[in-house]
């Protein structure tokens, strides 16, 4: 048996991050979908766990692109009124973030010798450790 899910889309708001009672990260956010061929999207919530869910909480807004691996969960609980609510999430394995962020974007301030603005860099043989 095999439950594999792929989705690449835009974030419908910033993550949002919580901490277990046992102290473990997870966030939650929703993924924007286009449906192919059509006008119509998809919204797929999305939760993910650990280190992964303190990067998406700390490089993620509302709007970027990403690329989710994960699974398929579907769960119920009980609401305050005591009725059954279901639930359906893509647990997520790892996240791929598929464009800059607007402060990795601008080269003023990066702070990033090594950022590629299209020039060539300049290193003598001297300054090469090897």
């Amino acid at each position: 048996m095999l439950n594999k899910v792929i989705i690449i889309g835009r974030l419908t708001r910033d993550p949002e991050l919580r901490y277990s009672g046992n102290g473990t990260a997870v966030t939650k956010f929703t993924v924007a979908c286009d449906r192919r061929g059509s006008d119509e999207a998809d919204f797929i919530p999305v939760i993910t766990f650990k280190q992964t869910a303190e990067a998406c909480a700390n490089y993620l807004r509302k709007g970027r692109l990403v690329a989710v691996e994960g699974r398929w969960q579907t769960g119920s609980y009980e609401n305050n009124e005591g009725k059954r609510i279901y639930t359906n999430d893509c647990l997520a394995d790892n996240v791929r973030f598929l464009e800059r962020g607007e402060s990795q974007q601008s080269n003023s301030g990066s702070g990033d010798p090594f950022h590629d603005d299209g020039k060539p860099i300049d290193i003598s043989d001297d300054d090469l450790p090897f």
